[in-house]
């Protein structure tokens, strides 16, 4: 039972904290400025309420401040590294500026939804993105999430999640159009003309693949399909692999190009995501062809020979290929000449690239496992448990991408880059015989 004491002008009341001293005695806690006895005797009672039902709060647990908490919640978490970087970063420059001195079970709703209405707000003025506005927002959620239902330093979460409640506003979504061959190949000739043979072969991968950024940058020439699967260090998947894929031209995706603590690193995709591609045979060509052009360890290196990862590709490679550029005359840099903007792609992603490539196996008609495999994603509940990738699943890809580039290519002359190297026109006639047949009889 709570007990009452005045002090001075103000009652303070006392309540067993569920714990008990070294010497063996209760261990009590106590909150003083109250005017009135049953108001503070209720207080204790709801206190003691909460040790009944194991939903007390410590005084000193409430205490903490955010500074502690953040950094303590932070080295607590068990993710990529990747993520735990962007929540590091969130939590330095967005949350403890703001939350840095406030006590972690002090923190109200109201308080929460006014930084959460200053952040929304910045994102109108273009301070910052929408989408990182989401991120923020969730990060924080977890802080308190944490905080509430596992550390136990405070009774539920600040944040009140509210569904149909106030002004509805449609999300917004990214304007999007059917991926066409004619834009991909402007797209690949604007990126010859900025880098050469590897650029243009760059695009035609990233669109026939749908490999993410990452996965391109960290693309090794062992994993090309010129030389996969005999180059897989992995001797059990080397052996299964080489059954597996007689007669097709496959790539492996078996890393992404990272930085990690501001060294570059070969990571795992995400979510895990390694996955072998088969690749039609006209890419197959290309990348024996670039492969045969260059020494590097990568399969498409940087204008200057490193990783693309060492490189700003965006500002360098993407935005030029994407909204053309004024012809050079300097020789500071690389002379070339003008370069036309592709207007479908303006102020465009390239990972739409990658975007477009799914909405062409939806529209081939590829069964869901087959497409989100090939996506690198996982397809959940039970039809994810009995469904099984097969070697005619991954090979009929191939024959509707082949079909696709010939159809292009059909259509009336078109520019084509001169090849660095000559192609093994016999070797490469007989390599693949079973995609070429398929294709043959699919076309018939």
């Amino acid at each position: 039972m709570p007990y009452i004491e005045w002090r001075g002008n103000k009652c303070r009341v006392k309540w067993w904290a569920g714990e008990y001293l070294p010497s063996g005695q209760k261990k009590y806690e106590a909150k003083s400025g109250f005017d009135d006895e049953a108001e503070a005797l209720d207080y204790g009672l709801d206190r003691e309420y909460e040790v009944r039902h194991g939903t007390a709060i410590k005084q000193r647990d409430g205490k903490v401040l955010m500074k502690k908490y953040c950094w303590d919640w932070y080295d607590a978490q068990e993710l990529r590294q990747s993520t735990l970087n962007s929540y590091k970063s969130i939590i330095k420059v967005r949350i403890l500026p703001y939350w840095s001195g406030r006590r972690v079970g002090e923190i109200t709703t109201w308080e929460f939804e006014a930084w959460r209405k200053g952040l929304n707000a910045a994102a109108d003025r273009g301070e910052i993105s929408k989408g990182y506005v989401g991120e923020i927002l969730m990060v924080f959620g977890m802080l308190m999430d944490d905080a509430a239902a596992k550390y136990k330093m405070r009774n539920g979460s600040p944040i009140i999640r509210q569904k149909g409640r106030g002004m509805y506003t449609r999300p917004p979504r990214e304007v999007k159009r059917p991926m066409e061959m004619e834009v991909l190949h402007r797209l690949a000739r604007n990126a010859y003309t900025v880098w050469g043979y590897t650029g243009w072969v760059y695009i035609w991968t990233a669109a026939f693949t749908a490999m993410r950024p990452g996965e391109m940058y960290g693309l090794q020439r062992l994993y090309a399909s010129p030389n996969w699967p005999a180059a897989e260090p992995n001797a059990d998947r080397r052996v299964e692999s080489l059954k597996r894929y007689e007669g097709m031209p496959a790539l492996r995706v078996q890393y992404q190009l990272q930085w990690i603590d501001g060294e570059k690193a070969l990571t795992d995709p995400k979510y895990d995501s390694h996955r072998t591609l088969v690749v039609p045979p006209f890419l197959h060509k290309m990348h024996v062809a670039l492969l045969a052009s260059h020494a590097s360890p990568w399969m498409f290196p940087a204008l200057k020979g490193g990783d693309l990862l060492g490189t700003e590709f965006e500002r360098q490679y993407w935005h030029p290929i994407r909204d053309g550029a004024e012809r050079r005359t300097s020789r500071r840099h690389k002379l070339r000449p003008a370069i036309p903007a592709v207007e479908e792609m303006a102020g465009k992603r390239i990972y739409l690239l990658r975007h477009g490539h799914k909405e062409w196996l939806d529209e081939d008609g590829h069964s869901e496992i087959a497409s989100e495999s090939r996506m690198g994603h996982e397809v959940a509940g039970v039809k994810g448990l009995y469904s099984n990738l097969t070697p005619g699943m991954e090979l009929r890809v191939a024959e509707t991408l082949q079909d696709r580039w010939e159809k292009f290519w059909q259509s009336g002359p078109l520019w084509i880059p001169p090849v660095p190297t000559p192609l093994p026109v016999d070797q490469e006639a007989e390599k693949f015989p079973q995609v070429r047949d398929r294709l043959e009889n699919h076309a018939s």
